[in-house]
């Protein structure tokens, strides 16, 4: 499709590393590392062009997301539902501790197989895309979208059309940063660059 290069920009900005170390960690409301905050900083410095700050209301994405609005006077909206999935009794569980017959079971079915208390992927899929078509219906020139891992992945799988097999397949770094172009109807949304943008 081709462009005018003035169609709206949505970026995705997932959360630095955070305290407590790498576990799953959904509904826990951890703060960023010192590691995390420089992640964080590092990957918005020289920037000041986005026209709106949405965030997940987590500390560990929400703190950074009201220092970056308060430096450069940008409207900043918390939205609930991009929250990351919650992860039941596996929550602040590191891999090691969770027994690996349900561990498997989780790695080869990632959408089928709910851990013990956790919320159904399904569910977690839906609040997230709802959100989203809010979101891309605000028409906003440049927006940036702090959130996590698991909601970056249910967005970027819309965008590409890919099966939820492939969602862990999808790496997420801290501090992962994706670029996305949104035409208009009847356009779709297009994935310019994810990783370290330039």
């Amino acid at each position: 499709m081709s462009s005018s290069g003035a169609e709206p920009l949505i970026e995705l900005l997932r959360h630095g590393d955070v305290e407590g170390g790498a576990c799953f960690r959904g509904e826990r409301d951890d703060p960023l590392s010192p590691l995390g905050w420089e992640q964080m900083r590092r990957a918005t410095a020289d920037r000041s062009d986005w026209t709106r700050i949405v965030s997940s209301p987590a500390c560990r994405c929400a703190e950074f997301a009201r220092e970056l609005s308060e430096t450069h006077d940008r409207p900043l909206d918390l939205v609930d539902a991009f929250r990351e999935r919650g992860f039941g009794d596996w929550e602040c569980l590191a891999v090691a501790e969770i027994p690996a017959d349900e561990l498997q079971r989780f790695w080869n079915d990632p959408v089928g197989y709910t851990p013990p208390g956790a919320e159904p992927f399904v569910d977690f899929r839906a609040r997230v895309l709802a959100a989203w078509r809010d979101l891309l219906d605000t028409r906003e020139p440049r927006t940036l979208l702090i959130t996590h891992g698991g909601v970056i992945r249910v967005l970027v799988a819309e965008v590409l059309s890919m099966s939820d097999a492939g969602l862990l397949l999808l790496e997420v770094p801290h501090a992962c940063l994706t670029r996305l172009r949104i035409y208009p109807p009847p356009g779709r949304p297009s994935l310019i660059a994810h990783g370290s943008i330039e």
